[in-house]
């Protein structure tokens, strides 16, 4: 399937959805993980030593967990994508005037009036029919297509760099102050990743940062609650 080349250099933001969203959901999922994993089991009232085995055990786990649960669902959304492909050429294959029909009546409903919208049709079906169906009947392109292990790299890096940032901030401070630091830290981070994803992907920056910090500050204090509660029983 080709797509025809623009000689106008104009970047969208849907371009960058692919690597954009497993980046941003695993870099939220490091840091929301590993500081409420370090939070809670520092209000479980653990030592120094447990709190950074804990931490870094979650990092290995979560980002390995985010790049197999990436590529097995991405695999499955490219397989889907192939096996629609596949069954598109073999119709094009048997039933060509019935294709070119169905693709000048999607054009048809898109605003061309009827001999235009066949002219249209032929035209690219002569250039390239799979392409042209793909793109029109099946909504695919080039850009959005799945990409299972560039997502499940970016995810997994992504994670792990997320997740260095709370084991850092509990690495570098006293036992004492160990929990402030990671949650203060952790919130920065947050907003700072909310706001840096929304200005890649176009959207606002102010509800995409209070948007994470707010769910990152929910699962921090839920899970400090349950660790104090648990400490307090073992």
């Amino acid at each position: 399937m080709s797509l025809p080349h623009s000689w106008h250099d104009e970047p969208h933001f849907s371009q960058r959805v692919g690597w954009l969203r497993a980046t941003v959901l695993g870099a939220n999922d490091g840091i929301v993980s590993t500081s409420s994993l370090v939070v809670g089991v520092a209000a479980a009232g653990a030592g120094r030593s447990q709190i950074l085995l804990a931490g870094v055990a979650g990092l290995v786990a979560g980002a390995m967990s985010m790049a197999a649960g990436e590529y097995v669902s991405v695999s499955s959304q490219s397989d889907s994508e192939k096996a629609d492909l596949d069954r598109e050429l073999r119709e094009l294959k048997r039933n060509p005037d019935l294709e070119l029909e169905e693709l000048a009546a999607i054009y048809e409903t898109r605003g061309l009036d009827p001999t235009l919208a066949v002219e249209v049709a032929a035209q690219l079906t002569a250039h390239d029919a799979l392409g042209a169906h793909a793109r029109d009947e099946l909504g695919l392109s080039e850009v959005h297509l799945a990409r299972p292990i560039q997502a499940a790299v970016a995810s997994a890096f992504a994670f792990a760099g997320g997740a260095a940032l709370p084991l850092g901030a509990a690495l570098a401070s006293p036992i004492a102050s160990l929990s402030t630091a990671v949650t203060a830290t952790s919130l920065i981070s947050l907003t700072v990743l909310g706001g840096v994803a929304a200005r890649a992907g176009g959207s606002s920056v102010v509800r995409s940062a209070i948007r994470v910090t707010v769910w990152g500050a929910v699962a921090m204090a839920l899970t400090a609650l349950v660790g104090r509660a648990v400490g307090g029983v073992l």
